[in-house]
């Protein structure tokens, strides 16, 4: 079975489309890995998140930052920002449907097969990645059950801004999301920079890109999140993928074939 991996849609739906077809993905034959953000900021996040759930059976998906927002908003604990373009889903006579798939999937995905893993923002190299399935598998089973309603006023924060195993509560599956989802620039400790989020050129001082710092395991990451990088991870370790390749932006959406590494991508409309 060919996997492909794709970067954060952000509701662009055209062009998902015709990467599938030229990708000629089949159903069954292939299988999709995205990397979050399903949607939110582009036109169509109503139609790509049904598109997606739609191959739910196909493809593998990771929450994203956008996709944690939207499930906050419908469940009255975020607000819509000017930028959002979620109403459509939030409308939707199918949006319960929607929203109960969308709180189960996974913030880590891996195939053995491949030696390659993905989430959506990362993952630090203060953990194994036996260590990240662990407090995946434990954020995870908050998001997906009813405990998920009574953390949900409490998901949002900057704090603390470094994990420590000895965290706990709601403390700790802030810290363990946050890494998951919304890390770009870390120090050497392992502490998060929420304030940079543009290109490497915007690291405060002491902070690197999470991607520059040496690890002790030699599966390939595969992430997204970070369209100023357009698809690029300059200075990463050999074994980094970064595949948001700023479609939303006016940039392209990338697919990667994880067998092979072969890139395909195609423009944004806006660019058209």
């Amino acid at each position: 079975m060919t996997i492909w991996a794709i970067g954060d849609l952000h509701g662009c739906g055209h062009e998902f489309e015709t990467l599938l077809e030229a990708i000629d993905f089949v159903p069954g034959r292939d299988h999709l890995w995205i990397t979050g953000d399903l949607i939110n900021r582009g036109p169509q996040s109503l139609q790509t998140l049904r598109r997606v759930h739609a191959l739910r059976e196909h493809a593998s998906v990771v929450l994203g930052n956008h996709d944690l927002h939207l499930l906050a908003v419908a469940f009255g604990h975020a607000r819509l920002k000017p930028s959002d373009t979620l109403i459509d889903i939030l409308e939707a006579p199918d949006r319960d449907i929607l929203l109960e798939w969308l709180r189960c999937q996974p913030l880590m995905v891996e195939s053995r097969t491949h030696r390659s893993v993905m989430t959506h923002a990362g993952l630090p190299p203060q953990w194994s990645i036996e260590r990240a399935r662990q407090y995946a598998r434990e954020a995870e089973a908050v998001l997906s059950s009813r405990q998920f309603f009574e953390f949900l006023p409490n998901m949002y924060g900057n704090e603390p801004a470094r994990f420590e195993p000895a965290l706990h509560g709601n403390d700790r599956l802030r810290s363990i999301i946050n890494v998951f989802t919304r890390m770009r620039f870390i120090d050497a400790h392992g502490t998060l920079d929420f304030s940079a989020k543009e290109g490497l050129d915007s690291a405060p001082d002491g902070f690197r890109p999470w991607f520059c710092f040496e690890r002790g395991d030699t599966e390939r990451l595969i992430f997204g999140h970070w369209a100023a990088l357009e698809g690029r991870a300059p200075g990463a370790l050999a074994n980094v993928r970064s595949l948001d390749a700023g479609c939303v932006w006016g940039g392209t959406l990338m697919a990667m074939n994880l067998e092979t590494e072969q890139i395909v991508t195609v423009a944004s409309q806006k660019r058209q």
